[in-house]
């Protein structure tokens, strides 16, 4: 959606996991303008572990005017998204955005197998600005009223429906 949308007036830079996408669209009509970057950063499960890390996660730029990430920083154990929100801050302009959604965990709950692809809004907000950034937004965009916040976002029932929370920052 955002390759065709840049086109003309700048380019779509994809990180972390972009593999698929660079095998599968990068020479197709339309793709010129984006770009796979991070090609070294190490996304890994350590043994045991219910979450992933990263290593190597600097984005190799620092031009970057918004960097948005859609239901993916509950896929990271504290130490990736800690690395993650700094190669973010690193790699945007001054007064850059970061725009992130994920599904909705309740304020301090402990993760269990239900809720482990959900996250806490105030603690990634916590996490965010301890990288640097500024809280500037969010939205009810994706609010679910109806969502319980006890199930598997994978779940059938669930899947679709799950309430979801909007945020903005900007690098200071």
């Amino acid at each position: 959606m955002l390759a065709p949308v840049l086109a003309e007036n700048g380019e779509l830079l994809l990180a972390y996991g972009a593999g698929r996408v660079e095998k599968a669209l990068l020479d197709k009509p339309g793709f010129d303008k984006v770009k796979v970057i991070a090609k070294d950063a190490k996304i890994f499960k350590a043994e045991g572990a219910r979450l992933y890390s990263i290593e190597n996660a600097d984005l190799g730029t620092k031009k970057v005017d918004i960097i948005f990430t859609f239901r993916n920083y509950h896929n990271f154990d504290e130490a990736g998204r800690k690395a993650m929100n700094e190669a973010a801050y690193k790699a945007l302009k001054k007064g850059g955005i970061y725009a992130l959604v994920d599904h909705t965990r309740r304020h301090m709950q402990a993760i269990n197998n239900e809720n482990g692809r959900r996250i806490d809004p105030v603690l990634a907000i916590k996490e965010i600005q301890a990288a640097g950034f500024e809280f500037v937004d969010f939205t009810d965009l994706h609010y679910k009223a109806d969502d319980e916040l006890r199930y598997e976002v994978g779940r059938k029932t669930v899947t679709g429906n799950t309430d979801r929370w909007t945020l903005k920052f900007k690098k200071k």
